[in-house]
Order: structure tokens, then C-alpha cells, then sequence
């Protein structure tokens, strides 16, 4: 397996300190804080580990401090309710004696019911699109703390639909398309590709609310951060076959921008939903 993804799994393993606490550990991807998605793919982690027999079908999370990553996280995991089709945990996340995150997620029991969804785009396949690495290469002038992040090798690979444009950005409608794929096979663990789709889902989003303004994170001078997140399990998924996210933002008022994504597999499939609303200030 590619070293970037076992890291990653590694990662999403969790210490065991008691029967509904655990540990984690952080890695740093180039920004000055734990990445959102990391312990939202962890605490999705936690909870699953204390439900048997059901698969996670939506979740609910607010972010309230910046995280450490040269610390550990604890995960402390709340039995909620264990009912007969559903199962709901809560979850906090622990730092330095801090919440840094709580969560909430519901389990259900598999079954049968009436089936419907939204089309798939129509966008060009990920076979006849480069890499975003493709656009970064040899961009001028950009902050050292951006092009730290920017120059992380990840665990997932993205291909935009559209060029990226991160000198230069025109004001343009609040829609974004990026196929996202783990960069080597996974093993066929329904709960693992759950978690790193929760994981990967925090990548891409909120820069969507940018768009309508002709803003970018790497030439603008602004503070952005998530502040809560939301996902929606439809059908089972694969995060090691190319998956669309489909992105869009309602609205941005009152410095936050309100974020939506839809997650379809290459077959059509709507796979996931996604919501979050983030800090967004830019300065004078």
C-alpha cells in the first residue's frame, strides 16, 4: 500500500485507553492546526468502534478550538441510545484539558425502503483531467505558509474539473467539481471508507463560497476556518475509486460561508451529502 495512505490509516487507528475513550495522533498537512477533517474522520472512528452491526448514517459537528497536532487528541465517546434500528454516540474531542470538537452521529441497522436521487453531473471523466499538483506547479509569489500546504504529498488525489485559478481568480458562480480517489486500494471495510470519505470531505469546500467575490486563499490575506460540518451516508461507497464531489455555496452573509457538497461514485451513484458553514474574514 502507498506509504501516504497507510500513514493515513494509521492515523484513523485509534488507542484504546478505556471502553469509550480513546487516543489519536495528529499529522501536520502545512497548516499552523490539526486538520478539520482529521478529527472528524477520527471521531467518526471512535464512534463507530463502540456500534455493532450498523453503519453510520449521518453526522453532526461543531469545531471550537484549533488543534495541536504535536499532542494527542482524546476521544471520549457518549452511548446516547441504542435502539432496536438506530444507535446514536456523541462524541467530544479533548485537548490540553479543552474541548477542541464535539459530534454527534446516528447508526442504523441495514434495510430496505423506497430509493430515489438527484442526477450526477454531466462532467468530464478523471482519466481526461490533470492532477490540482498540475496547476500548482510554478505558481509565483505565494506565501510560505500556503505553499507549505499546498506543497504536502496526500494520502488522496484530486482532479478539478475546471483550471484552478489561484493568481489571478475572477469573480465566477459558487459551483466546483473535483473528482477526489485515494491514492492505492483499500481493504473492503464498508466503516473505513466512511471514515476517510469524512476525512476527505473537509479538503475543497469552503474556498466554493470564494468564487462569487474572485477571492483566493493564496493571494488574499483572510481568516478562514470551518466552524461546523455535517455528512449524510446514502449508499455504501468506495473512496478508492474516483468519487465526484459536486460543490456548491448558498450563501455567504455575516463572515460565513455556507458550503454544500454532494459526493456521486463514477457508476452515478449519490453516495454522500455534505454541509458546512466557515469563518470567513478577509482583511483590510
Amino acid at each position: 500500500m502507498d506509504q501516504l495512505l497507510e500513514d493515513l490509516i494509521k492515523v484513523m487507528t485509534l488507542e484504546r485507553l478505556e471502553i469509550n475513550l480513546f487516543r489519536g495522533q495528529s499529522r501536520d498537512i502545512g497548516s499552523p492546526q490539526v486538520f478539520g477533517g482529521q478529527v472528524l474522520g477520527q471521531a467518526l472512528v471512535a464512534a463507530t468502534a463502540t456500534v455493532e452491526n450498523r453503519a453510520v448514517h449521518s453526522l453532526h459537528a461543531y469545531f471550537l478550538r484549533r488543534g495541536d497536532f504535536n499532542s494527542p487528541i482524546v476521544y471520549e465517546v457518549d452511548r446516547a441510545w441504542d435502539g432496536k434500528h438506530f444507535a446514536t454516540r456523541r462524541v467530544v474531542a479533548i485537548q490540553h484539558g479543552q474541548q477542541i470538537f464535539n459530534m454527534s452521529a446516528s447508526f442504523q441497522t441495514p434495510e430496505a425502503g423506497l430509493d430515489h436521487q438527484i442526477p450526477m453531473p454531466d462532467v468530464p471523466q478523471p482519466e481526461a483531467l490533470p492532477n490540482l499538483e498540475h496547476y500548482l506547479a510554478g505558481l509565483p509569489n505565494l506565501p510560505p505558509i500556503l505553499l507549505k500546504v499546498l506543497d504536502q504529498k496526500r494520502p488522496f488525489e484530486f482532479k478539478p474539473v475546471e483550471p484552478p485559478n489561484f493568481v489571478r481568480p475572477v469573480k465566477a458562480p459558487p459551483l466546483k467539481f473535483v473528482w477526489i480517489r485515494a491514492v492505492d486500494t483499500l481493504p473492503d471495510d464498508e466503516a473505513l471508507h466512511r471514515c476517510l470519505l469524512a476525512y476527505a470531505s473537509d479538503f475543497q469546500l469552503l474556498d466554493t463560497a470564494l468564487k462569487p467575490h474572485g477571492l483566493s486563499m493564496a493571494r488574499d490575506k483572510m481568516t478562514i476556518a470551518s466552524i461546523d460540518h455535517a455528512m449524510w451516508f446514502h449508499r455504501s461507497v468506495r473512496v478508492d475509486d474516483w468519487l465526484l464531489y459536486a460543490m456548491d455555496s448558498p450563501s455567504a452573509s455575516g463572515a460565513r460561508g455556507f458550503t454544500r457538497g454532494s459526493v456521486f461514485a463514477r457508476d452515478g451513484r449519490l453516495v454522500a451529502s455534505v454541509s458546512q458553514e466557515g469563518l470567513i474574514r478577509v482583511k483590510s
